[in-house]
């Protein structure tokens, strides 16, 4: 059994010793425990220590594709320079640009990613070696290009889904209402209640899709996918942006989990989320994401909180809107519940998943309010070290093999993007 204690970190105010015992915190003292630890590191009162972030929704190969095709109307990106380039991913483009984005989430805190992409089985290969917990997408998608039917690994991930490490969840993704079919949605429900899988999904991300949804069925996007069976206390629903006050009360009743990503919504001028709404905040479970590199361009859930919280201060005119407590909550606890993971919090008992902050850093200083200052100020430079299941993926702020990492991702990116027509 591994251990590690952190010797006087500040939590909550307070400086105590944590130990972790394989991969869950076993004691929070103000005492030092007795039984010594395989590794110690002692913060002296300088670091605290603090949940690590859940990024609900990403695209994390689209790494590769960072700056690539930038100030563009969202289906132009899609169809005419994303899409084109996607069909000629190959494993190892989808493996290297995943580890690039693990990467870029570990060095920012972040522990867990709710992956949408093709070949998944790639994802997952990352995720395992790489040490973070991650959600990868069974793809349900229809194209019009063949070239992409060889990058679904939808049988592989559900027939191994049991075989792979406990850090590492199966999803049923279907892309969206406008990507799929109400046949596929309806199958997709199907296989999520006979496997006990999760749903992850974009849903009423722009005002076209709306619009298309209310002509084609006669009602929002939200009732549609709810009438073919996808709206669960284990949906998660990407953007949703474009929802009706009676969408959100249909939506609190079901419980699916509503992931908010106001840097990806603003750059591609898609719309707000719905920050006028009571009922979306007293009601219903929402949570945090990034979007893919490509659309955001940032993996990063701290510029993510902070562009949160001051666009919806922004769009109510009410600065009392969107708190930082509120925010930071939405990005680790909602984060990790949404997905069934008994961490985001740091309690005895509890996973642990955890960084290391510190409290030294310019960014930090004076340190009035710490998840105030996490949210309007920190960048990654504050962020020390980070646990993942009781393991230790960031110290000092560097991650092992990250310049392999790096330069495996920029010589994937270059030959993707050479073959452009």
């Amino acid at each position: 059994m591994s251990s590690i204690l952190l010797r006087n970190v500040v939590l909550n105010g307070s400086t105590v010793n944590v130990r972790i015992e394989e991969n869950r915190f076993q004691s929070i003292s103000q005492s030092v425990p007795a039984e010594p630890a395989d590794e110690t590191l002692d913060a002296h009162g300088q670091m605290a220590v603090l949940p690590a972030f859940y990024n609900a929704h990403t695209h994390a190969a689209m790494s590769l594709l960072r700056g690539y095709a930038d100030d563009l109307d969202l289906f132009d990106w899609l169809s005419n320079h994303i899409w084109p380039v996607e069909a000629r991913l190959t494993n190892e483009d989808v493996y290297a640009g995943t580890r690039l984005a693990i990467l870029e989430m570990i060095k920012s805190g972040t522990v867990f990613f709710n992956d949408m992409y093709w070949r998944g089985r790639q994802a997952v290969r990352a995720a395992e070696e790489m040490g973070v917990r991650a959600c990868i997408g069974i793809l349900r998608q229809t194209m019009g290009n063949p070239a992409f039917l060889p990058m679904l690994d939808n049988d592989w991930l559900l027939e191994n889904r049991d075989k792979l490490s406990p850090r590492i969840q199966i999803s049923v993704a279907p892309h969206a209402i406008y990507t799929t079919t109400e046949e596929i949605l309806r199958d997709v429900a199907d296989t999520a209640k006979k496997h006990g899988l999760a749903i992850h999904t974009h849903l009423a991300e722009t005002k076209k899709e709306f619009d298309d949804c209310m002509e084609q069925h006669g009602m929002s996007p939200a009732a549609y996918v709810d009438r073919c069976g996808i709206l669960t206390d284990r949906t998660v629903l990407a953007h949703s942006v474009f929802l009706t006050d009676k969408d959100i009360e249909l939506l609190a009743e079901r419980r699916s989990v509503l992931v908010h990503m106001p840097v990806s919504n603003m750059k591609l001028v898609s719309g707000q989320f719905r920050y006028d709404s009571a009922a979306l905040f007293s009601k219903c479970r929402w949570a945090i994401g990034t979007d893919g590199a490509s659309s955001n361009n940032s993996l990063s859930m701290l510029g993510e909180m902070k562009t949160a919280a001051l666009r919806g201060k922004d769009v109510t005119g009410d600065p009392k809107a969107m708190k930082a407590a509120d925010v930071f909550r939405a990005a680790t606890r909602s984060g990790a519940e949404a997905f069934g993971i008994d961490a985001g919090v740091i309690e005895e008992g509890r996973l642990a998943d955890c960084i290391l902050v510190d409290l030294n850093n310019h960014n930090l200083v004076p340190g009035f309010n710490l998840i105030s200052d996490m949210v309007y100020a920190a960048d990654s430079s504050c962020i020390d070290m980070v646990v993942c299941d009781g393991r230790i993926l960031m110290r000092g702020g560097h991650v092992d093999g990250e310049e392999e990492i790096v330069a495996g991702a920029r010589e994937a990116a270059k030959r993707l993007t050479a073959q452009k027509k």
